[in-house]
């Protein structure tokens, strides 16, 4: 490999652990990344030193705990290349997408209308808008994927008609690890006037993201994929459509006056962020994000790619092992879901745990691809900055050993 990170590993500590006296070789980096000791001295820090809940006092540790919270959204705003007023912290992808399915969703969609989403997408992106289109009448379309896993352009654009109000895309499949060409089809989308979502979990964590040149509408990501802590995440969002949504949360300091009977809302973007924020996790997510553009998402982003490409060819000398995903690395990311012939996904990942080999195992929280696929479940390995090419070897000899003690021809 060119790119070179393996004295990056020194930085997480749980790497120095030993798996069933063997060492750890985790591989499954897209269900929740492992966490650098600055990251976690972070927020250490926080809690030791300088901890006061945040606004709410008039006193020095409150108004530090305020000032580092905001220094984070600073921090994301920069990652992501936007403005810390269309920054807003939530626990996760996940509530971000809750977010605007129920706070844009419930209020602009109608009987008649679609939302328009893809067979590639995470339960995330796709529950919220099954229950909002029950709430509302709207009804569910599927762009499908070509038989090589890419996403269909040519179906997108027939399904995208003049009834289609909301577009919701993955940035990148948590199963497949395709990349979608989501500029392109936020810009299809918006000439039809439909508002785009795109869930970017996988993709912010892995590859430089510039919001406004992908062009979507909102867009939600995860710290604890991108070696943050659990907890936080972000929605971004444009500022109009931000003004077209309600408060899908409604407490403490999202208020600028509560009446009786009535309440009216603090600006943009305090007026998302109910209740006691993830003030801490948010310094942890700052501090991530501070580890990744020391390395440079550029370099992270050639790193996913070379040992991806190392990995699809190391698994292709397996017999009987079908890869689901792109075969070429080009506008793929560092994601390989697999079978093997005879030995059960669930089976693969329990013989490499003896092995001290980490992977995933299952639906991964997206069964209508797996059905689509014909694959109820299927291994899964994933990378991330701290892996390096023997983490490959260790996998592949992990498997050969699978295949021996199945006695698979």
């Amino acid at each position: 490999m060119k790119t070179d990170l393996s004295h990056l590993r020194a930085d997480f500590p749980i790497l120095s652990r030993t798996i069933h006296d063997r060492p750890l070789v985790f591989l499954d980096s897209a269900a929740s990344s492992q966490k650098p000791v600055q990251m976690l001295d972070a927020m250490d820090d926080l809690y030791r030193s300088k901890y006061g809940n945040v606004y709410r006092g008039a006193y020095t540790l409150s108004e530090e705990s305020t000032a580092a919270y905001e220094s984070a959204r600073s921090t994301v705003a920069r990652f992501i290349k936007t403005s810390q007023s269309q920054v807003v912290f939530v626990r996760g992808a996940t509530s971000g997408l809750n977010a605007v399915a129920y706070g844009w969703g419930l209020n602009h969609l109608k009987a008649g209308d679609t939302i328009l989403l893809t067979l590639m997408e995470h339960h995330a992106n796709v529950v919220p808008w099954q229950m909002v289109a029950r709430y509302t009448g709207a009804r569910l379309a599927y762009t499908p994927f070509t038989a090589d896993y890419r996403l269909d352009l040519d179906a997108f654009a027939e399904l995208l008609d003049e009834t289609v109000k909301v577009v919701a895309v993955t940035g990148m499949s948590n199963v497949l690890g395709t990349i979608p060409p989501v500029a392109q089809i936020a810009a299809l989308a918006r000439d039809h006037g439909a508002l785009v979502v795109v869930d970017a979990a996988q993709l912010v964590p892995h590859f430089p993201v510039d919001v406004e040149q992908i062009g979507a509408d909102f867009l939600a990501f995860s710290a604890h994929k991108m070696l943050g802590p659990t907890g936080v995440g972000v929605l971004w969002g444009r500022m109009e459509r931000f003004e077209e949504m309600e408060p899908y949360e409604g407490g403490g300091e999202m208020i600028d006056d509560v009446q009786l009977e009535s309440s009216t809302w603090a600006p943009i973007p305090h007026r998302f962020e109910a209740g006691t924020p993830p003030f801490v996790e948010a310094v942890g997510l700052a501090a991530a994000i501070e580890y990744l553009e020391a390395i440079g998402m550029e370099t992270v982003a050639a790193h996913d790619h070379e040992l991806t490409t190392f990995a699809l060819e190391r698994l292709s000398e397996i017999p009987g092992l079908t890869i689901y995903g792109p075969e070429a690395s080009i506008d793929r990311g560092g994601v390989v879901s697999f079978t093997m012939d005879g030995i059960h996904p669930h089976d693969i990942a329990t013989i490499l745990d003896g092995e001290g080999i980490a992977i995933r195992a299952g639906h991964h929280c997206a069964r209508p691809l797996a059905r689509t696929i014909g694959e109820p479940a299927t291994a899964r390995v994933s990378f991330y900055v701290y892996n390096v090419p023997t983490d490959v070897d260790a996998l592949v000899a992990g498997l050969h050993k699978a295949r021996e003690l199945f006695d698979v021809a």
